[in-house]
């Protein structure tokens, strides 16, 4: 497999909760503490982005 692209599982916990797993976390060098934004679409499904990627992005688009 690339080292750009992971499949992983997850399982949803009693409170809903999923643990990113460690790759994908390497991968967006997200660790405890940061903040990530979940976008849903009924059709197309989930995505969380590290927030920080937002925000760069928002800072570009608003110079």
């Amino acid at each position: 497999m690339e080292k750009n692209k992971y499949i992983g599982v997850c399982k949803v916990g009693e409170k809903g909760q999923i643990v990113i797993p460690k790759e994908a976390r390497q991968m967006f060098d997200i660790n405890p503490g940061d903040s990530v934004l979940v976008l849903c679409d009924k059709k197309r499904g989930i995505a969380i982005i590290k927030a920080d990627m937002v925000e760069e992005l928002t800072d570009k688009i608003l110079g």
